[in-house]
C-alpha cells in the first residue's frame, strides 16, 4: 500500500482484546487465510473525500484517507490526480499530515489547505505550485474552516470560532498555591449546550474572517451572539460575501430558520436577504453576481425536500429544482454548460445533476459518493468545476469505498483513482443484489438490496440478518459497506432495506412516518424479511434483527410486536420518547418536528410510540448496544430498557463503548467491537 510511508500498519491483536468477546475475535484472526472481508482489514481500506479541481482542468487534489492501526484514528493526506497525471502525493513533505480542505487560487497558482501546526492547532498553509514550497499563514488558537479565496487571489476569506468567556454565577474563595482541589463547577445556562462528537460546547460564536494571501493576522468581519457559516459567495468585486446565519433573536428555539447575509468587508455591514421561515444556506457565485442556495419553507414536517434557488444581483429570486420531488444540495455554477451543477438521491442512489437557468434537469452521473467504513449511507459532498467546465467529484459503489472521478461537457465520467483496490481485489466480498417487493400493509413499493455469503450455495439454508438503518430520514443503497460484508463473512445473508420514510423516495414516502415513527414502516421491514424467506434460501427459523439510531427504535418495536426472531441487538436506540427529547443535544428540534408538542403536554402520544411501551411483550434475547459518549441517543435510553428486560427476566446484555459517539465507527476498534458483539450475540442463538 503506497501511504504506508506515512504510517506504520502493524497488526495489533491487544486492539481487539481490549473490547472483550476474545474468543469469537481470536477465531476471526485464526481465519487470516480466508477470502471474506475480515476485521483487520477495516485499518487497510483507503477512501478519497473532498475532491478540488484546478482552474484549468488538469489536476485535481482530494483528501486521502486511511487509518492508523497504532493511533486507531482516521489520517488523510492531500493527493493530486488527473487525466494525464497518476495518482501522486500532493504535498512534499510527508511531516504536514492530516491536510484538509484543499482549495485552489482562481489562477490555480497556490493551493490553500488546513494541517495542524507542531502544537496540534489546526493552521491555514498554503503551497506554491510551480516550486512546490509550502507556507504557513496563520497562528490561530481555534480550528478555521469553510476556506474560499477572493476573486482576484489576494485574500481568503474562513470562519472560526471566537471564545466568549463566562461569567462566574458564584463568588468562591481561591485555592492556596500549590493545593490540590477538585475541578470546578460546571454552569451551564444554554438550550443547546453539548453536542454528539464534540462533547459539552465551548462559549463562543462562529464568526467570518478575512486573511491576506500573504498570511499574517486575519480580521474579524462578523459579530454578535449568533454563529455564522454555511458557506461563502464572493461579490464579483471582491467587496462583499454572502454567508448564512440564524442571526434571529430566537435562534435557539428556531435552529432551522436560517438567512442569507451579504456582509461588507470594509465595514462590517451586515444586510439580511432572505426572509421566509425556514433555513436558507450554502450560496455559491453564479454569473453576473448571481449566487445559488438551497433551502426550504419549514412547515415543521419531519422531512422537507430542499431545493435550489437562485437569486440574480438585483435580488429576484427563483426556485430552479421545484419539479424535483427529492432534496438537492452542492449547486455549483459550470461555465461551459451555462447551468448549475448538483447532487440528489434518487432510489437509494446518488446522482450528479444539472439544471439550467429554465429547470430543465440533466443526469450526468450516478453513484456519487464516498463510504469509508461502517453502513451504505449516502454522501451528497462538493462537486468542484473547472473554468472548461469539467467537474471533479467522488464514486462509491459495493466494492468501491470512495475514488476520485471527473466529468468533461459532453463525455462520460471517467475513474482516475482505485484506493481500496490492493486490498479488496484479495478478498472476496459477498455479492450485493437489490429486492424490490410489496409491503402488507397497503402494499406500497420497498426497495432494499441483501448481501450473500462469500460462498454463497442457492441450495443451502443461511441464517438472515435485517439490518435497519438510522435516520429516520435517511436511505441506504448500492454502497460499499464493511460492516455488512463482515456479517456476510460470517455466513449471513443480509437484508436492509428503505422502508417508508426514507429519503431517495419523494417528500410524502419520507412524510409517510411524520408523527407515525414507529408506524407501518414495521410492516414494510417484516414483508422484507417474508419475501427473503420465499426465496427460498433464507432459513425462516434462524432470523436476527439489528439497527442502529433509528434503526435501534425500529429493532426495539419489532421486538415488542413479534418473537420470530431468534436475537435482536438494539444499537444506540431511543425506547423513551418524552426522556429523550429531553436528553438529547438537540432539544429545541425533535419535540416540534417529530410530535406535536411538549412531552408534559402530549404524554399519551410520547408513550404510544415509546418501545419502552411494548417492553412486556419482549422475549426475545436482547443486547444493547451503545456508545457511552453518545449525546444524539445518550446511553441513558439503552440503561432504561437493559433495566427493564432484566426485571422481566429476558436474557440480555449492555455493551458500552468507551469513549464512542453516536457514529461508533469512527475508530476502527469502536467499529469492530459494535460488529464483533453483534455477530458473537447472534452466534449465541444460531
Amino acid at each position: 500500500m503506497s501511504i504506508r510511508m506515512y504510517a506504520s500498519r502493524a497488526r495489533v491483536l491487544s486492539v481487539l482484546l481490549f473490547f472483550g468477546a476474545v474468543l469469537f475475535f481470536s477465531a476471526v484472526e485464526a481465519r487470516s487465510q480466508e477470502e471474506g472481508l475480515q476485521m483487520k482489514d477495516l485499518f487497510e481500506i483507503e477512501f478519497a473525500t473532498d475532491p478540488q479541481i484546478s482552474p484549468d482542468g488538469r489536476s485535481i487534489v482530494y483528501v486521502r484517507n486511511y487509518y492508523d492501526i497504532m493511533t486507531d484514528r482516521r489520517r488523510a493526506d492531500l493527493w493530486v490526480v488527473g487525466e494525464n497525471l497518476s495518482n501522486q502525493p500532493f504535498l512534499p513533505d510527508s511531516r504536514l499530515g492530516d491536510a484538509s480542505s484543499p482549495r485552489w487560487s482562481p489562477d490555480g497558482k497556490k493551493l490553500a489547505f488546513v494541517t495542524r501546526d507542531s502544537k496540534g492547532k489546526a493552521q491555514i498553509f498554503c503551497s506554491w505550485v510551480d516550486t512546490g514550497r509550502i507556507g504557513r499563514l496563520t497562528n490561530l488558537t481555534e480550528s478555521p474552516g469553510g476556506l474560499s479565496w477572493s476573486p482576484d487571489g489576494s485574500r481568503i476569506a474562513f470562519f472560526m470560532r471566537v471564545p466568549d468567556s463566562q461569567k462566574p454565577l458564584a463568588k468562591l474563595p481561591s485555592k492556596p498555591e500549590g493545593a490540590e482541589w477538585a475541578e470546578g463547577a460546571k454552569v451551564i445556562d444554554r438550550l443547546v449546550y453539548r453536542a454528539d462528537g464534540r462533547g459539552y460546547l465551548p462559549y463562543g460564536y462562529s464568526q467570518l474572517f478575512l486573511l491576506s494571501a500573504d498570511g499574517g493576522t486575519p480580521r474579524q468581519i462578523t459579530s454578535g451572539d449568533f454563529n455564522h457559516g454555511g458557506g461563502i459567495a464572493w461579490s464579483p468585486d471582491g467587496n462583499s460575501v454572502i454567508i448564512s446565519a440564524n442571526r434571529h433573536a430566537d435562534w435557539e428555539d428556531q435552529p432551522n430558520n436560517s438567512e442569507l447575509y451579504k456582509v461588507g468587508l470594509t465595514d462590517g455591514k451586515t444586510e439580511q436577504l432572505t426572509t421566509r421561515f425556514g433555513p436558507d444556506s450554502g450560496p455559491s457565485e453564479g454569473p453576473s453576481g448571481s449566487i445559488a442556495y438551497v433551502g426550504y419553507d419549514d412547515k415543521l414536517l419531519g422531512y422537507h425536500n430542499s431545493h435550489i434557488y437562485v437569486r440574480s444581483a438585483s435580488g429576484e429570486t427563483k426556485s430552479l429544482t421545484g419539479s424535483l420531488d427529492r432534496s438537492v444540495s452542492s449547486p455549483t455554477w459550470n461555465p461551459a454548460t451555462n447551468s448549475w451543477n448538483f447532487t440528489y438521491s434518487d432510489r437509494g442512489n446518488t446522482k450528479l445533476a444539472s439544471v439550467d437557468g429554465d429547470g430543465k434537469i440533466s443526469v450526468l452521473a450516478s453513484d456519487y459518493g464516498s463510504n469509508s467504513n461502517g453502513r451504505p449511507y449516502g454522501d451528497e459532498g462538493p462537486v468542484t468545476v473547472s473554468r472548461n467546465g469539467t467537474i471533479a467529484f467522488t464514486v462509491t459503489g459495493p466494492e468501491r469505498p470512495g475514488d476520485i472521478a471527473m466529468l468533461k461537457p459532453g463525455g462520460q465520467p471517467r475513474i482516475l483513482t482505485d484506493l481500496a483496490a490492493d486490498l479488496l481485489q484479495t478478498r472476496k466480498l459477498g455479492k450485493v443484489t437489490e429486492i424490490n417487493y410489496k409491503s402488507s400493509h397497503d402494499g406500497k413499493d420497498i426497495q432494499g438490496w441483501y448481501i450473500t455469503p462469500p460462498d454463497f450455495d442457492p441450495s443451502k439454508k443461511y441464517p438472515l440478518i435485517l439490518e435497519i438503518h438510522g435516520g429516520p430520514f435517511a436511505d441506504y443503497g448500492d454502497r460499499f459497506t464493511a460492516e455488512l460484508q463482515l456479517m456476510a463473512t460470517e455466513g449471513y445473508v443480509v437484508l436492509y432495506t428503505n422502508p417508508r420514510g426514507s429519503t431517495s423516495y419523494g417528500a410524502d414516502f419520507a412524510n409517510e412516518i411524520h408523527h407515525n415513527y414507529p408506524g407501518n414502516d414495521y410492516d414494510d421491514l417484516i414483508s422484507g424479511v417474508d419475501a427473503m424467506i420465499a426465496k427460498g434460501f433464507v432459513d425462516p427459523e434462524r432470523l436476527y434483527v439489528t439497527g442502529g439510531s433509528g434503526g435501534g427504535v425500529l429493532t426495539a418495536w419489532i421486538v415488542g410486536k413479534t418473537d420470530r426472531f431468534r436475537a435482536a441487538v438494539v444499537a444506540k436506540p431511543v425506547i423513551n420518547w418524552y426522556s429523550f427529547v429531553l436528553n438529547s443535544d438537540n432539544p429545541n428540534f425533535f419535540y416540534k418536528y417529530w410530535f406535536t408538542g411538549f412531552p408534559w403536554d402530549n404524554l399519551e402520544a410520547y408513550m404510544k410510540r415509546s418501545p419502552i411501551s411494548l417492553v412486556g411483550n419482549v422475549k426475545t434475547p436482547t443486547m444493547l448496544l451503545t456508545g457511552e459518549d453518545d449525546f444524539r441517543t445518550p446511553i441513558s435510553e439503552s440503561e432504561q430498557y437493559y433495566a427493564a428486560l432484566k426485571l422481566r427476566k429476558v436474557d440480555s446484555v449492555m455493551v458500552r463503548i468507551p469513549g464512542a459517539s453516536h457514529g461508533i465507527a469512527a475508530r476502527p476498534s469502536h467499529l469492530m467491537a459494535k460488529v464483533g458483539h453483534i455477530l458473537a450475540w447472534f452466534e449465541k442463538y444460531k
